[in-house]
């Protein structure tokens, strides 16, 4: 897609919760964000839709099956447009991929206590409070 003559690049995140409300993150291993903590998510590729992009990229960061909903936002982060999806979770085991230096799920304290220490972008909160998909209390 070119708006204004900058190439802009599609990716997908999934936003999902476990039965207990927690809302899972990953610690990215790669730039842009290496080190923080952000939805599981990446680029679609050729070819492959939004649903299909979701299912793969929460599969490769967090060993989690998924399946996507309703889109919850989008955001523009320099060149990438982003897309979150509301996923439900179908089964595997939470078990940080190769793009991810970490994987779990952080209950309202945890998050918060994230989001305090800089180990979250403010605009993600920010974008997850007013999309409401912020981790529930259980």
């Amino acid at each position: 897609m070119d708006i204004a003559g900058d190439t802009t690049i599609r990716c997908v995140g999934g936003i999902v919760h476990d039965a207990q409300g927690r809302l899972l993150l990953i610690k990215r291993a790669n730039e842009p964000g290496r080190g923080r903590w952000s939805l599981p998510g990446g680029r679609v590729e050729p070819g492959e839709t939004d649903a299909e992009a979701v299912v793969r990229e929460v599969r490769e960061e967090t060993g989690l099956e998924v399946t996507p909903g309703p889109l919850a936002g989008t955001v523009l982060r320099g060149p990438f447009e982003i897309h979150d999806y509301r996923c439900s979770r179908n089964g595997g085991t939470l078990t940080p991929g190769d793009d991810a230096l970490d994987a779990r799920w952080f209950d309202v304290a945890a998050f918060d206590a994230l989001r305090t220490s800089g180990g979250l972008v403010d605009l993600l909160f920010e974008e997850l409070r007013d999309w409401g998909v912020l981790p529930r209390e259980s």
